[in-house]
């Protein structure tokens, strides 16, 4: 019996063209100045001592910081201080109106329905958690925050990692068997699964011939009785 359900943002409750054409163009945009005008706000100045150390260069100032952040944007790097600092520009972006988090059309009234039968919700995406919950929090549905009882991001580790989800079955406190794991990427379902977790595929085009996981189109074809 499905107990909690986790689910991936990107491709799965989300457009993965919502992040790249508008999260990341935003915070390209936007991370120098507001690295200039904020480097002494302590979670600014936190992120930046955590690039320091992880460039291995404790004394770079703000311009050589400023430099690396946008050449590991250009890399594409999974930096935590790269993540941290534009989940701080983007939540200023959702404050200001700027945007609203995408999801597709059925993904709240899903979230919701699981919710009222007692199921727990919970979200793991590679973007920080500051960055999920603004996502949920500013979405194009409202705010969905209270739907969920818990995030976690790649601190726990890869996605593609099974013991990624043995430390996220963990920390829920449920059994392996009780929980369902909602991705667009097979990858990252052969992950759960091998954890002992269920996992379902969102596939919002053409299937993917080589997953061997339920595939489905929406959030409300999803039929947690075929994980029992």
């Amino acid at each position: 019996m499905i107990r909690a359900i986790v689910t991936d943002i990107e491709g799965t409750t989300s457009d993965i063209r919502f992040v790249h054409q508008v999260l990341f163009p935003y915070a390209r945009r936007h991370l120098a100045d507001y690295v200039r005008r904020h480097a002494d706000r302590d979670e600014v100045a936190a992120a930046l001592a955590a690039l320091r150390v992880e460039i291995a260069q404790p004394q770079a100032d703000d311009e050589q910081l400023i430099a690396t952040l946008y050449r590991f944007m250009d890399e594409d790097r999974k930096s935590t201080a790269l993540k941290a600092l534009q989940g701080i520009v983007w939540r200023s972006g959702y404050h200001n109106g700027d945007f609203r988090g995408h999801l597709y059309p059925e993904v709240a009234e899903q979230l919701a329905a699981w919710q009222r039968q007692g199921i727990g919700l919970y979200v793991y995406s590679s973007g920080s958690v500051e960055a999920q919950k603004l996502l949920f929090g500013y979405s194009e549905a409202g705010d969905l925050q209270p739907l969920f009882s818990g995030y976690f991001d790649t601190r726990v580790g890869a996605k593609r990692e099974v013991g990624s989800y043995r430390n996220i079955a963990a920390d829920i406190g449920l059994a392996p068997s009780e929980l369902l794991f909602l991705s667009d990427i097979r990858q990252e379902l052969d992950a759960a699964c091998d954890a002992g977790w269920h996992g379902c595929q969102l596939i919002r085009g053409e299937e993917d011939p080589d997953s061997r996981h339920p595939q489905v189109n929406r959030f409300d074809r999803i039929d947690l009785g075929e994980f029992c």
